[in-house]
């Protein structure tokens, strides 16, 4: 669900291409200064958390009776920030002494490793001797430390960096086992590179009916792109300690409360808690060899942290990953009485074995979303397992493989998941791909033109060493391999990500960092609707104005009928009409502030409803599209006892609503003379069925027949099926009553969903039915109206009939599913053109070109006809019946006779491929033959089958049909002469026709006739190469002449024949009955014009000669 779009950005703290030297001051680390370190006082151990009285000690883990409690300096020793501190600062008082000297250094060293904050607001970077502090927006540096060739020479060079999740602190691990620490205070209040206008005469007021433009902003922002309005913050960066790691330092990780160091010598994992704790420790250690479910013998070599879930993943030298917690409060013993060591602080299960050394895990990460942890392996691949709880139940869930051999890839150097968990990103030694949650690959940097990459500088595509979400998943941060340059790639990505709603899944919307687009194709014609157009595309600009303080978007809904787009971002929200072009914003940023949208938006007709949090409490808003957005023109507003998970509409005035605690709400619509309102009618409490509210993604209801016409709308809760979606798991619920008493019949009927889609809820029904409730009559199976889709990330699925799943589910007795139909995709699916029978989507295109000095990306729309596979599953399954009504419903479509080709042409290979052949009694090509003959496109679509597939198929093909020369005739009878022309090749090659036979010249005096030369040039042409003498082809024009005498018809033929001039040689040299050549190509080829590049599932069989005439 995310495509990168565009160009990175790219960030550097030196502008200039050459190498460039700049003086600044350093930073001692805590170390005096060289040339007067005697004068200095006597306290530069204190800078270390080792204490003096411990530095005989033999590492970290001297007397095991006697702790080393980490010791914090009672004053900072250097500032290490000199772009926002001047002076240097000692142990007695501060700018009592110069920085120390002036040193130049260079900017261009390669970075080695990028971290994050948690909130997104700031990242960090490092190159061997140098920490920089970048804003995230506006994208400036706020701080660069400098260490000095002291501090290298005592500590080592930075390899690797560490970011507390709250940004407060971040460590530097260097190459001699030291772990240098930095604070970070930020100043709220205060801002640096803020503009200021004496006289600024262009204010104006606060526009709430804009197309965008800077004209409305405050005068202090009008530079100020999306998310800068808070401007660039004024920090402080400071040493704070060095940590000296004698044992050896093989991970570290940084939480919260406390940093754990993993060590070689001996194999250990310590805590050391940022300040003590009541007691005074700050310092606790555990062995690997008393962890008795880690292996002996090992070490940890990379540890990473999920704290929504509390879980920890831990990777060892044997290439094993475990998932860990970390034990924390007080623990009471086990239930067979045994006690609970209280020196014990993990406790964790490996849940990834490797089979070899290609499948020994290197990188691993969480995803909580959808609780999935992901495992980089040696060769590439990436193995997900699903943590379904604390207890060691992990099992493998799927597996992302790469689209390249690893020789292309390289070795994987970074994973990552979005955000939302939506999206995984993995970097290579030679590129990076993405896919999404359950496996569907997205984009790839491998096909490109190294070569051309590197003149242009583009080492972006080329290798990735590090790489970061940042701004909700809207960009990403990447690192290359010896580069001292960052870049921020753009991504776009599909509305349902923010807000999960029918309207959204039935209508493709996608937004960027600054825009919306919107698919504008439902509603034009058949071929309008899936060409690759960018036309098709409504691309608007969200407000400047509100981007530049309430970025990033977070939450994007669209209208039934596709007139109105909503966005929200951190506060507030703005709505815009797809007809005028125009937005709506807030009156002032009051009233934008008041509220943040929580539970997602949806669209009533004109009237947009917001599920939105207001000073900890929690209402429904109906706002409409024709009034301004102002807080005193709300139409409606609910309130509710509890946070909204999400909303979403159902039918045509039903609107539910579902809150954490774990109730799910009905309301109905209610219009008023110029107003409307919510009422509800009816909830439902899922105490004990559904564990965690927060966990649910989607949700909808399906309602009998009899209670949608003539049932009381408030006892809707009492009969509808639920479905929920949570995590991946599709959930289905049964209403039965027993004893009065309302319960349901649970089952999760498809695992690993990243969305799935119910035909009841379409807003707009196609088959050019109109928006209302659903008839009981005419609504079957085979209308797809009941049919409920899902997609698992490999292929997009389907049941026909909701009914049947439902019966499944029903009652005690537990029965199997019905089979599902299959639709393999090459690209991910976003929505479904029921009217059009296809599915839509798009893929990211990798751009470069030589006469511009950058690539870039590009998206464009992919479709795929599904009428083929689900006829060709009703045909499986021996429903001709309905497959025929299906086919009949859709006749009308400009492609419709090239959907049922592409069933001919499957269909046909498999048969063909079949070993042994299918029964007479199972075979699926004649039931496909039956329901083609239905149709006027018959004989035109096995023509168009014949020239695309093998010469050694068409027996198989014509086992089942009548003889050609009866389908010749036919095909003359009717008129149509290019199709009649196409079973000429097939006598051929069946050895039916005759030299110069009565076939062909009815066919080429027909076409003069009816002056179709074009036809009339490609027989001749293949009569011509019948044999290379020509005596067929003028023994063919004579009796075409004298059909033409005996006719009346005598004055075309001798000039015809002048035209049609017999060629001198042949046109290969073939012998007659040989095969043909391609100069008489056209006379097919010209048949399905039409039909060629629309789709090119039908085309993709290899050619072989004597197939063209």
């Amino acid at each position: 669900m995310y495509w990168p779009i565009g160009t990175p950005r790219i960030y550097a703290t030196s502008s200039t291409l050459s190498e460039t030297t700049h003086t600044q001051h350093i930073s001692r680390d805590g170390l005096p200064f060289p040339n007067n370190a005697t004068e200095r006082p006597n306290d530069s151990s204190a800078s270390h958390l080792v204490p003096p009285s411990a530095a005989s000690q033999d590492g970290l883990f001297g007397a095991p009776t006697t702790p080393l409690t980490p010791v914090t300096p009672m004053t900072p020793l250097t500032p290490a920030i000199k772009p926002v501190e001047q002076e240097d600062y000692d142990g007695e008082a501060q700018g009592s002494t110069p920085a120390g000297p002036l040193v130049k250094h260079s900017y261009k060293e390669p970075i080695l490793a990028l971290r994050v904050s948690r909130t997104g607001h700031l990242f960090a970077v490092i190159t061997s001797t140098s920490i920089t502090i970048w804003q995230t927006k506006p994208t400036v540096v706020l701080a660069v430390v400098l260490r000095s060739e002291t501090s290298i020479k005592s500590y080592g060079t930075n390899t690797g960096l560490l970011l507390r999740p709250d940004a407060a602190i971040f460590v530097v691990h260097t190459s001699l086992g030291y772990l240098i620490t930095y604070s970070i205070a930020t100043d709220p209040d205060s801002r640096v590179y803020k503009p200021h206008f004496t006289s600024h005469t262009n204010i104006q007021k606060r526009r709430q009916n804009h197309i965008g433009g800077p004209g409305h902003v405050a005068p202090d922002q009008i530079f100020w792109g999306p998310g800068e309005g808070p401007g660039v913050r004024d920090i402080s960066v400071r040493f704070r300690m060095v940590i000296k790691v004698d044992a050896g330092i093989e991970s570290v990780l940084a939480l919260d409360d406390e940093l754990i160091v993993a060590t070689s010598k001996p194999a250990a994992v310590q805590c050391i808690r940022w300040t003590p704790d009541p007691a005074g420790d700050q310092t606790r250690t555990e062995l690997l060899s008393r962890m008795g479910w880690v292996d002996k013998k090992v070490v940890v070599k990379e540890m990473t942290h999920d704290r929504p879930m509390s879980l920890s993943t831990w990777i060892t030298s044997d290439g094993k990953a475990y998932a860990v917690q970390r034990l924390t409060g007080p623990r009471k013993g086990t239930d067979s009485g045994e006690p609970v060591d209280p020196k014990k602080l993990f406790n964790g299960y490996c849940f990834h074995i490797p089979k070899n050394e290609d499948d020994h895990a290197v990188r691993c990460v969480v995803n909580a979303r959808f609780s999935l942890i992901a495992v980089g392996c040696s060769d590439g691949s990436i193995r997900v397992y699903s943590a379904k709880d604390y207890v060691g139940n992990i099992p493998q869930s799927h597996i992302h493989t790469l689209p390249v051999s690893r020789n292309v890839s390289g070795r994987l150097s970074t994973i990552s998941y979005s955000s939302d968990g939506y999206c995984l990103f993995a970097g290579y030694e030679k590129g990076w791909a993405t896919w999404s949650v359950y496996g569907k690959p997205l984009s790839n940097s491998f096909n490109t033109d190294h070569r051309l990459a590197a003149s242009n500088g583009d080492d972006w595509i080329s290798g990735v060493l590090d790489a970061a979400w940042i701004s909700g998943g809207c960009e990403l941060l990447l690192t290359g391999r010896n580069h001292e340059a960052i870049w921020m790639l753009e991504m776009a990505r599909s509305a349902v990500t923010g807000c999960y709603s029918s309207a959204n899944l039935f209508r493709t919307v996608l937004q960027s960092t600054s825009s919306i687009m919107v698919y504008r194709g439902y509603d034009l014609p058949d071929l309008t609707s899936i060409s690759a157009e960018p036309g098709l595309w409504h691309i608007s600009r969200i407000p400047a104005l509100y981007l530049t303080n309430q970025w990033p978007i977070r939450c994007t809904a669209i209208s039934n009928d596709g007139r109105y787009v909503a966005v929200a971002g951190r506060r507030g929200l703005a709505h815009y009409s797809i007809s005028s072009g125009r937005w709506k914003t807030f009156a002032n940023q009051a009233m934008e502030d008041e509220f943040l949208v929580r539970g997602g938006m949806c669209w009533y007709q004109n009237i947009l409803v917001a599920s939105v949090e207001v000073n900890r409490t929690y209402e429904l808003r109906l706002y409409s599209r024709e009034a301004a957005l102002d807080s005193s023109t709300i139409v409606f507003t609910q309130p509710m006892p509890a946070p909204v998970v999400l909303i979403t509409p159902s039918g045509e005035d039903s609107l539910l609503v579902y809150t954490f605690d774990n109730l799910l709400y009905h309301f109905v619509f209610s219009h008023a003379p110029g107003s409307v309102r919510l009422v509800e009618v009816g909830h439902i409490a899922f105490h004990g069925i559904v564990r965690s509210p927060a966990r649910v993604r989607g949700l909808s209801w399906i309602l009998p027949e009899s209670q949608l016409t003539d049932g009381d709308p408030t006892q809707d809760v009492a009969h509808a099926s639920v479905l929920f979606l949570v995590d991946g798991k599709l959930v289905l619920l049964r209403p039965t009553v027993t004893d009065d008493m309302l319960k349901y019949d649970m089952r999760v009927i498809v695992h690993n969903i990243e969305f799935y889609t119910s035909m009841r809820d379409q807003p707009f029904l196609g088959l050019g039915s109109q928006p209302g409730p659903r008839l009981t009559t005419g609504a079957t199976d085979e209308s797809l109206q009941d049919s409920l889709w899902v997609f698992d990330g490999s292929e997009l699925k389907a049941w026909t009939d909701m009914d049947s799943v439902l019966k499944a589910i029903s009652g005690e007795a537990t029965r199997e599913l019905p089979p599902m139909i299959s639709i393999p995709l090459d690209f991910y699916p976003l929505s479904l053109l029921l009217n059009k029978a296809i599915v839509l989507g798009v893929e990211s295109d990798l751009i470069q070109r030589r006469d511009v000095s950058f690539s870039f990306f590009r998206f464009t729309i992919r479709t795929h006809l599904f009428l083929a596979d689900i006829l060709r599953f009703y045909l499986t399954n021996n429903r001709s019946s309905e497959a025929l009504r299906l086919a009949q419903q859709h006749e009308n479509l400009e492609y419709f006779a090239h959907g049922l080709e592409i069933l001919l042409h499957h269909v046909l290979d498999e048969e063909v491929d079949a070993n042994p052949p299918p029964a007479p009694e199972d075979a699926i090509l004649p039931r496909v033959l039956s329901l083609l003959s239905s149709f006027k496109q018959y004989h035109d679509i096995v023509v168009q089958c014949t020239r695309k597939t093998e010469v050694r198929s068409w027996r198989t093909l014509f086992a089942y049909l009548p003889p050609p020369q009866e389908l010749f005739e036919e095909s003359l009878q009717r008129g149509s002469l290019k199709t009649a022309g196409g079973y000429l090749l097939i006598l051929h090659t069946f050895d039916e026709l005759a030299t110069a036979s009565e076939q062909s010249v009815r066919l080429l005096s027909r076409a003069m006739r009816e002056e179709d030369w074009e036809l009339c040039k490609e027989l001749a042409r293949f009569l011509a190469a019948l044999d290379e003498t020509g005596n067929t082809l003028r023994e063919a024009m004579e009796m075409v002449n004298a059909r033409a005498g005996r006719g009346g018809e005598g004055n075309g033929g001798n000039g015809f024949m002048a035209r049609l001039e017999v060629p001198q040689r042949s046109v290969n040299g073939s012998p007659r009955g040989s095969t043909v050549g391609t100069g008489s190509r056209g006379l097919i080829a010209g048949s399905d014009s039409d039909a060629d590049g629309r789709s090119s599932d039908a085309g993709s069989s290899t050619s072989t000669a004597g197939r063209s005439i």
